[in-house]
């Protein structure tokens, strides 16, 4: 089964926490400093919320799956929608293990399919970032894809 997944960024993490348990009727299911996160079933979604980069509003949409079978079906997917895609692999991102990829539409928004296999203690595997920069990046897939930066 799929999950849509929305990140946004924010200004002020605590603030939009109290508006977002409020509006959801939950709490996040993880909370970091910079980062909180809700896994809902009703919408079946998986928002997150966080305080990284400069700007606010939307970071990126995605496509989250339960399984590496499922993701690489969506990748598929991507590559027969026609924008850039980059198929970032294993990564820890967002104080999780995952295995990603990324498309980007016509009119430039970056779409992240995604399995997660488990959470992880930091913000991005240290090594990656040095190698590629930050995750979740919306400028992921340009006309010559290169990693997120």
């Amino acid at each position: 089964m799929q999950r849509l997944h929305v990140s946004l960024k924010v200004e002020n993490l605590d603030a939009s926490i109290r508006f977002y348990s409020t509006l959801f009727a939950s709490e996040p299911t993880l909370r970091k400093p910079d980062y909180a996160k809700w896994m809902l079933e009703d919408p079946r979604v998986n928002f997150s919320i966080g305080e990284r980069g400069e700007g606010v509003g939307i970071e990126h949409l995605g496509i989250q799956v339960d399984s590496p079978e499922e993701l690489s079906g969506l990748k598929e997917r991507f590559q027969q929608a026609g924008g850039p895609v980059r198929d970032e692999g294993e990564t820890i991102c967002c104080y999780h293990h995952s295995d990603k990829a990324w498309v980007t539409d016509q009119q430039g928004v970056s779409w992240e399919g995604f399995y997660t296999s488990g959470e992880a203690d930091q913000w991005r595997d240290p090594e990656v970032a040095a190698e590629s920069g930050s995750c979740c990046s919306t400028d992921c897939c340009a006309e010559d894809p290169q990693p997120a930066s």
